[in-house]
């Protein structure tokens, strides 16, 4: 979720498409290996072809990880994530989705990135209920099945996202603003080294400005 100072709004960040193809690449070569008898040649030729087509599966996972979490540390001072029950999501129908997000590593990319550009990474317990408490209101609703994307809040009658809403009761979870989630990374003035500010004595020093934050890829 990314919101403004002015006017809060919500961003969905999902894997491109660049992503889906890999993926189908993968369920083709699985589904010839199985139709190769075993101990056969072609079946250890279409062994190293799954191989190959999972290990482009995680290249581009990766991939992807890396742009969304450069672009959260560069763009906010706080990132607040919820500490997921991985383990119990993967007993679901939701299973594949779980493990092919590879949360774990991601949020590894986000704390690395954040302690090395001097952001802050607050991880917010897995009880806590944000699916189930109102946003608005703050009332809280009852636990709902992964099925149901949007609801009603039965106190002020608002009509919420599931994930939308979740994600702003992580951000107050953890302490932060939400308006301070698309906090801007402004210039900020550096004063000029004692050598250069003699350097020319008749003509007022001009401030240095450095670019605060990750610099640009």
């Amino acid at each position: 979720m990314r919101t403004s100072r002015s006017s809060p709004t919500a961003r969905r960040s999902t894997a491109p498409a660049s992503c889906a193809a890999p993926r189908r690449s993968s369920s083709k070569a699985q589904r010839i290996l199985a139709r190769k008898a075993k101990g056969s040649k072609n079946r250890a030729k279409a062994r190293t072809k799954v191989a190959r087509a999972h290990a482009r599966v995680a290249d581009a996972r990766r991939e992807f990880h890396h742009q969304l979490s450069t672009r959260l540390i560069r763009d906010n001072q706080a990132v607040a994530v919820e500490d997921l029950a991985v383990k119990g999501l993967a007993r679901t129908r939701m299973a594949k989705s779980v493990h092919d997000a590879g949360w774990s590593r991601f949020v590894t990319m986000l704390e690395y990135k954040a302690a090395r550009y001097g952001r802050t990474v607050v991880r917010i317990g897995r009880f806590e209920p944000t699916s189930q408490v109102c946003s608005n209101c703050g009332v809280k609703d009852g636990p709902k099945p992964l099925g149901v994307r949007a609801w009603a809040c039965g106190a002020c009658g608002t009509v919420h996202d599931r994930d939308v809403n979740a994600a702003v009761n992580v951000a107050k979870a953890a302490g932060l603003a939400v308006s301070a989630c698309r906090a801007q990374v402004r210039r900020a003035p550096v004063p000029a080294q004692r050598s250069e500010a003699g350097t020319h004595p008749k003509q007022p020093t001009q401030p240095v400005w450095e670019q605060a934050g990750i610099p640009g890829l």
